[in-house]
């Protein structure tokens, strides 16, 4: 199998650090893709140009970091990926949406900083800063759930992901003031899924990683 990913993308780094903790970094492919580039020869991979991109070994490419995370875990027989039933299974999911509201909009103030500062929206930008600060307050509250302090789940790998987006925007500061937060952040730091997958191993996750460029 093959995953395309980009250096900065969230989403990609949460795949990266899944095919770790499912064990099989070893059977896929890691390959460096240009999104933003007019003729890059990666939309003849994947149209959309989006990433992560995983293309199981029969040729079938699967996009998005959801579906990619149930498929892994689908063939590996984990339930890493999955929802406990009853009203733990619920209360996970809630934590879940908040987590990737706090993911998704992240992600957006990133996109748009990465802009030519003339070409930059102030307002959406503004939006997304309050955005994140008001949700870093709240996850410095629900990161004392049991649930986010009990075993890995996969709320609490998008969490993580969402957090190291402080490496690429110095201006989202969410260790000052939230302890809680900080010191859930710093043990899961020592996961080698995470510290294997961190900012400059982008394609060190198997011998076989390449560029598609």
């Amino acid at each position: 199998m093959e995953l395309f990913v980009t250096k900065n993308s969230p989403y990609a780094r949460l795949i990266r650090a899944l095919l770790h903790e499912l064990c099989i970094n070893d059977r896929v492919i890691v390959t460096l893709a240009k999104t933003r580039a007019e003729n890059s020869p990666y939309y003849a991979v994947n149209p959309s140009g989006r990433v992560p991109y995983l293309v199981r070994d029969d040729g079938i490419g699967i996009e998005d970091s959801d579906l990619i995370g149930k498929f892994l875990c689908a063939l590996c027989d984990s339930d890493l990926w999955a929802f406990p039933n009853g009203d733990e299974g619920w209360e996970l999911r809630r934590l879940h949406s908040l987590c990737r509201s706090y993911l998704d909009g992240l992600s957006v103030w990133l996109r748009e900083v990465a802009r030519p500062v003339d070409a930059q929206y102030a307002t959406l930008i503004a939006h997304e800063q309050a955005r994140a600060r008001r949700l870093t307050i709240l996850w410095e509250q629900e990161i004392m759930s049991p649930l986010m302090q009990g075993p890995l789940n996969r709320t609490q790998m998008t969490l993580f992901c969402a957090l190291e987006i402080e490496q690429l925007l110095p201006g989202f500061d969410w260790r000052t003031g939230h302890p809680n937060l900080s010191a859930w952040y710093e043990r899961q730091s020592l996961r080698p899924s995470f510290s294997k997958t961190a900012k400059g191993r982008c394609c060190q996750t198997n011998a076989n990683s390449s560029q598609f460029a």
